[in-house]
Order: C-alpha cells, then structure tokens, then sequence
C-alpha cells in the first residue's frame, strides 16, 4: 500500500500550559474517530518513537506532560492511516532573549516543510541568564550569526557559553553613516525628522541590493550541516533579521504570503520589550506612535522588499545565484538539506 502523501490532520496548534513540561496539542480532522499518537523529544532527530507521550481517539486535542521544563520539544504527529507529522512551538521561551524564534514547519509552494529545529532568528544575546545559556546549548546551537554593527556589539555584546561550544560570527549589515547607536543618540536629543515610512522601505531595500557578500557567506554557512542548529539575529531580531528570515524562506520555496506572516509575528513577540521602549520614547517627550516605524516589524517595508526581489532580480533565487554569486550546488544542498 503506498504512503500517504499527506496528513489526515491539519492546522496543528502547540500551547505551553502553565505547568511546567506540559503542553497542548490540537488540529482538526476530517477522519471521524482518528487515532493519534504522538511522541516527543528535545530534537527532531532525537523523538522517542518507541514510547508515544500520549494517545488519543476520536478528539482534536491532546494534553502531553513531564517534559522536561529547561529543554525545548519537538512533537511528531501520527494520526492512525496517515502520515507523521512534526511540530513544535514557534517562539523559543528564554528568560532574557527576546524574539528567539524557529523558523520550521512552513510549507512551500510545492508542499515541502523547511524542518524545525535547523534555522532559528533572534533578537540580540546580550540579555541570555545562565538559564538561557544552558538551553543554547542543551539545544545544540552551532553557530550565530549577528548582523549588528560594531557600535550596537560594543554596546551590548552576545552573552554565549563560555566553553565555547557555540561558534559566533560578526557579519555587520550597515547603511553607510546610519548605525542604531548613533540613531538613538537622535532620539534621545529629540531628532526624528529622519523618521519616516521611505526610510525603512529603503533600509530594506538596500539590505538586498547593498550586501550580496554578506548573503552568499550567510547561505554558504547556512549550507554547511556543522553550523546546524543555526541562530542569525540583529538587535531586536526584526528588520535585518526579518530581511535574513525572507530571503531564507523565499529561497527554499516558502510563498510571499507566508514570508509576510512570519515577519509580522515579531510584533507580537517584542510586544513587552515594546512596552518599556515605549515608556523611554514618552519620557523624551516623543510621542512613541511617531516612531514605532522604527521599533517595530513594518508591514509595508517588507511588502516593498519581497517585491523588490521579485521585480529587481527575478526571485530569491535568482539574487542569490546571479547577484550573490552562491551556486547551483549550494542551493541545492540547502533544499536537501533544510525541506521534508
């Protein structure tokens, strides 16, 4: 008999519950009296298939308990007749880090899924407890990327494991003079005239057309399997981040819909962030709506840079193959490598 192609479940949904180690799992189904079993694990390689967490028949849910409350986990799916499935919560929960998040689970325009577990975005380290640090390591990290400047590293360096487990590279996306540091020295002294919507659609842009070199080293990286689990980030983990967190997902084929969807999450995982930086905004004597272009994840902006790649260069690929200058092979390992 030959495999489904395709789940009898869909629209899995994974909540943390407030007791620790314990989560919910709902989806919805059209099979009535499903059986569904799943299993859990710290890692999508490491899921313990041979003992199910928990099974349930005829219901959309599942509750699954005494995890491991430090670790972060994986839950593969397997309704009864149909194929598996994994997911897994798409915000990391860390104490200090804030907009820690996986970039698994979307499906492509082909009905592939990027793999979770693989490519994580940040915002910066600089906050991590030693609780954090612990499930950076506990989950494998391999490598980070920043993309901060000097100045924004200066001010407020990773705080990584100190045995130096986890590699860390400085890849600095800066736009000529601007530098975050400097910008908020302007905010500071009551400058926002050179706040307005066209800079951050231009900052967007020029995030694809100024940096090919940083791109093509990114993805090389990103290719190689000794640097997975990977985390890329910026400051807050929106606007250079959200740009690294586009092209990935347009190149392995995830739709300008979905791309736009998860760039806009970020608004809801800095929200608390948002809040105090609102509160520092108003004791300037700015009033925060003013700027929130600049604190926040702006639909417009990455609308103007998906259709910049699109009309500019073609696709995705197209840029990162004929303006980056990454090949064939390394686009095709990255496919291999990062879609189920």
């Amino acid at each position: 008999m030959a495999k489904p192609k395709t789940s009898i479940i869909s629209n899995i949904i994974v909540e943390r519950l407030e007791k620790k180690g314990a989560f919910k799992i709902s989806w919805e189904t059209e099979t009535k009296d499903v059986s569904v079993s799943i299993f859990a694990g710290e890692s999508p390689l490491t899921i313990n298939r041979k003992s199910p967490g928990v099974n349930v028949k005829g219901a959309k849910y599942a509750e699954i308990a005494g995890l491991a409350p430090g670790a972060r986990n994986y839950f593969e799916i397997f309704p009864e007749g149909g194929k598996s499935i994994i997911v897994a919560e798409r915000h990391v929960n860390f104490e200090g880090i804030v907009n820690f998040r996986d970039l698994g689970g979307y499906e492509t325009a082909d009905a592939q899924r990027v793999k979770w577990g693989q490519v994580f975005r940040s915002g910066h380290l600089a906050r991590a407890t030693e609780k954090d640090r612990s499930l950076l390591r506990r989950m494998g990290i391999k490598l980070i990327c920043d993309f901060r400047t000097p100045g924004e590293i200066k001010a407020q360096p990773d705080w990584l494991p100190e045995d130096g487990s986890i590699k860390y590279l400085q890849m600095p996306i800066v736009h000529g003079e601007f530098d975050p540091v400097v910008a908020m020295q302007s905010l500071q002294k009551g400058d926002i005239s050179w706040l307005t919507e066209n800079f951050m659609i231009d900052r967007y842009i020029k995030k694809i057309d100024d940096f090919p070199e940083i791109w093509c080293e990114f993805f090389q990286h990103l290719s190689d399997p000794q640097n997975r689990p990977l985390v890329f980030h910026c400051t807050a983990g929106k606007d250079r981040a959200g740009a690294c967190a586009a092209l990935v997902l347009l190149a392995l084929g995830v739709p300008e819909k979905t791309v736009i969807y998860d760039h806009g999450l970020s608004n809801i995982y800095i929200a608390d962030a948002l809040k105090m930086i609102n509160e520092r905004i108003t004791a300037m004597g700015i009033d925060p709506e003013k700027v929130a272009p600049y604190f926040t994840a702006p639909r417009n902006a990455i609308v103007a840079f998906v259709n910049h790649i699109r009309r500019a260069y073609g696709s995705a690929t197209d840029y990162l193959k004929n303006k980056a200058g990454l090949s064939n092979k390394t686009l095709t390992l990255l496919k291999e490598e990062l879609l189920d």
